[in-house]
């Protein structure tokens, strides 16, 4: 009798108790959505971009402290955001260089090494000790080597780098910018990445990210955007919003298979089998638009569930869509392999040229002096529009300013807007932002020399012979659009054409990157030390050797004796000779 009252006593609890995490858990499905995306693009060269979005939604308050339940949203991330008082983070880390003037226009890009800018909230008093702990609790998170970042490779823009969310205003000392050039990004920085996903790596698109494949290719870039927008049209309530990008393109003339045919399988060697239960979006995109002149047609397969068609980046474009989430995509298998070949032969045709692209190299002999030069292209034949360059060139580079020139059609091209703050050595690096007017279908020319210094022999790097990196330069414009744009729900677009809005329907936003610089310095020869070590432990040795055995050693006087057997033989022979004996 007593347990069945205990069993009804307890069924009677878990009933009454039940309906409240229902209710919770529905009004928290309410306040926050997961969006997964994966977008295939052909690029023109042959090889294949894939770009990997995960967003996550939070109708909360993340300023005020008050969220103590984390549902979709990362609580690391979250509790940070609260704590440091960040407006927005971007994170990007980035193995390889991507090549806009043969791959065109990226969804995504990101410089060489690692990137981070932070705005943080006008509440935050003192930014540098803000901005110090946030890079290294970034550097424990993601397991990178965020921690070098400091005074010396931070910067603070004053026109790059606008906020993407929303702002109540532009105040630039309070955002901070650096970047680690030199950074390897590896398995390690990866794995964390993957376990921010709320389905980690077990479900949804999350699957096809298998190491092994995805750093076994020409490009590899994984970001992470934390940025306020609004929650509905009227913008009367905030939003968090969480984007993991991941950017990856795969070479296949490379890895000898010699055909732009290609399939999921081939590129992760792994399929879709299943979606991620939290996502209320799942959707693959593959571009299959023409891409030459010769309106050369892709076939897909499996059947697309929908066809978009969309501008993007100033271009008509046409996507298949698959949607995970339709119930028919996985009726005839348990399994996803999108497939796309080409219905004839790829020509050696010409390939299409960016609108906005941009290089830059190091010019001058010796290691004294040298220039660095940056070539801006506006390919447009008739639009001329401004760009913002901002370039960081660390303090061991003694830029000359007055012999800063900028060259358009053989004239001078004066900039409408210039700012440099000068570096202090061992402090802070150079900065320099122009304003710069590109007309149409012309090259801009941009050098400015510098001077060599010599470093402390304690600065130098372990392998001061490979050179010390220049990181990349930046490039903001508002690009003059082909076909004009309309403006769509942010909610309802895809989310590679959302995270960078436009201003209107005749531009949209790029952001470009250059290659970073390898600039050797005057560099001792670090195998003298070993000489002179070597030398004076020889000497030491020998001379102290020599002087402790004369001190340690103990002298015995031997008295003479009568001789022995050898002295009496000479002693015979030397009485046959006649000579005295001995």
């Amino acid at each position: 009798g007593r347990m069945a009252a205990a069993v009804l006593l307890l069924l009677q609890l878990l009933l009454a108790a039940g309906p409240a995490p229902g209710r919770a858990d529905a009004g928290q499905e309410r306040r926050d959505a997961l969006r997964e995306e994966l977008l295939l693009s052909p690029l023109p060269t042959g090889d294949v971009a894939a770009t990997f979005q995960f967003r996550t939604r939070w109708d909360a308050d993340l300023q005020r402290g008050a969220v103590s339940h984390y549902r979709l949203f990362p609580k690391a991330l979250g509790r940070l955001v609260a704590a440091l008082g960040v407006r927005e983070l971007h994170l990007a880390l980035t193995q390889g260089f991507w090549r806009t003037r043969y791959w065109g226009q990226p969804p995504l890009q990101a410089p060489a090494g690692a990137e981070l800018w932070v705005w943080f909230q006008p509440t935050v008093t003192d930014v540098d000790k803000a901005w110090k702990e946030l890079s290294n609790i970034l550097s424990g998170i993601f397991c990178a080597s965020l921690n070098f970042i400091d005074s010396t490779n931070t910067v603070i823009p004053t026109a790059s780098f606008k906020p993407l969310g929303l702002a109540n205003g532009t105040d630039h000392h309070l955002l901070r910018y650096a970047v680690l050039p030199r950074e390897v990004v590896c398995t390690e920085n990866l794995t964390p990445w993957k376990k921010l996903l709320p389905c980690g790596s077990k479900a949804g698109l999350a699957v096809l990210l298998k190491a092994e494949r995805l750093f076994h290719s020409s490009y590899h870039s994984q970001a992470v955007h934390i940025r306020p927008i609004c929650r509905d049209a009227s913008c009367l309530a905030m939003s968090w919003e969480l984007r993991q990008t991941l950017t990856v393109v795969f070479d296949f003339f490379s890895s000898g298979q010699g055909k732009k045919d290609w399939s999921l399988f081939k590129m992760f060697s792994r399929t879709l089998t299943d979606t991620c239960p939290l996502a209320s979006q799942s959707k693959v995109y593959v571009d299959i638009s023409p891409k030459n002149k010769e309106k050369e047609l892709l076939e897909v397969s499996p059947p697309p569930t929908s066809v978009h068609e969309a501008v993007v980046q100033g271009e008509k474009k046409t996507y298949a869509v698959y949607d995970l989430l339709s119930p028919s995509l996985f009726n005839t298998s348990r399994s996803l392999n999108v497939q796309l070949k080409w219905k004839r032969p790829q020509d050696s045709s010409e390939m299409p040229i960016p609108t906005l692209h941009a290089q830059r190299y190091v010019a001058g002999y010796g290691l004294q002096t040298g220039q660095i030069c940056t070539l801006i292209y506006n390919t447009h034949p008739y639009r001329a529009f401004p760009v913002i360059l901002l370039e960081t060139v660390p303090w061991y580079l003694r830029l000359y300013v007055h012999t800063l020139t900028i060259i358009t059609k053989g004239k001078e091209n004066k900039p409408s807007y210039i700012h440099y703050q000068p570096a202090q050595d061992r402090r802070r690096p150079h900065l320099l932002e122009m304003l710069i007017q590109l007309p149409a279908n012309s090259v801009t020319k941009i050098t400015i020399q510098f001077e060599r210094a010599l470093l402390k022999w304690t600065e130098y790097p372990p392998d001061p012979n490979h050179g010390f990196y220049v990181g990349s330069s930046v490039l903001s414009a508002l690009v003059p659009s082909v076909t004009a744009m309309k403006d769509t729900d942010v909610e309802q677009s895809p989310l590679f054409t959302s995270l960078f809005p436009s201003s209107d329907g005749s531009s949209y936003f790029v952001r470009l990157y250059t290659e970073p610089l390898l600039v050797n310095l005057p560099t001792p020869d670090f195998s003298m030390p070993y000489n002179v070590i070597c030398l004076t432990c020889t000497v030491v040795a020998v001379c102290y050797g020599s002087f402790y055995n004369l001190l340690t050693r103990t002298f015995h006087v031997e008295e003479p004796s009568r001789g022995g057997l050898a002295k009496r033989l000479a002693n015979i022979i030397r009485k046959f000779r006649g000579v005295p004996p001995l």
